[in-house]
């Protein structure tokens, strides 16, 4: 066999070097916190060698930020605006605030949330990695929804990304804070606070009222 079929053969095992990576890495991360991971027993556990984890991420802080984008990739699944394409105004803004909701209610998402907080306080880019790859991802694509619901004529709003960061505040209200502390989610009150939310921003911002 030649070199160059030796290659061509050896491609697709690229992309699942890369996964096995990663998750290797968010294990290792999760259980040993960002200091504390170590690249020599990630690449062992990932089956890989070092050399293998620097050619794909550069370094430890590389490999952290990809980590951090994949788990918001697999939490942003769970939660995607296009979804949301149909219904009158108010039946949209209640469906993403009840989805928002939902998505950050998840346990999953709380013990990821509070692990990233922990890294920041010892390692300021842990932080900016996640914002860069959830929130403020996440907040563009909302944006985007606004903007676009403001061409149709349903909404007049002047900056989507302020209108983003106000409707998805007032849906979290004190619950988003409270469940980072252990407790426990009210939908109830979740509800209430939506509706209330919706009930704010159509007053704020649609055109014709939010019936």
């Amino acid at each position: 066999m030649s070199s160059d079929e030796t290659k061509a053969k050896g491609r697709p095992t690229d992309p699942a070097k890369r996964d096995a990576i990663i998750a290797a890495a968010t294990r290792a991360f999760f259980k040993e916190g960002f200091a504390g991971a170590s690249i020599e027993q990630i690449a062992a556990d990932a089956g890989v060698s070092k050399v293998t984890v620097y050619s794909h991420f550069g370094d430890k802080s590389g490999l952290f930020t990809a980590s951090v984008e994949s788990q918001c990739e697999q939490m942003r699944g769970h939660f995607s605006i296009d979804a949301f394409a149909s219904g009158s105004l108010r039946e949209r803004l209640m469906a993403i605030g009840e989805a928002m909701v939902a998505f950050l209610s998840r346990e999953e998402m709380v013990q990821f949330e509070r692990r990233i907080a922990a890294e920041t306080e010892r390692e300021p880019e842990v932080g900016a990695a996640f914002l860069a790859a959830g929130p403020h991802r996440m907040k563009r694509v909302f944006a985007a929804f606004i903007d676009a619901m403001s061409q149709a004529g349903e909404l007049k709003v002047a900056d989507p990304e302020l209108a983003a960061e106000q409707f998805v505040s007032m849906c979290k209200g004190m619950g988003d804070l409270e469940r980072r502390f252990g407790h426990p989610s009210d939908p109830v009150r979740n509800r209430e606070r939506i509706e209330g939310a919706v009930d704010v921003f159509c007053n704020a911002y649609a055109v014709k009222g939010c019936s």
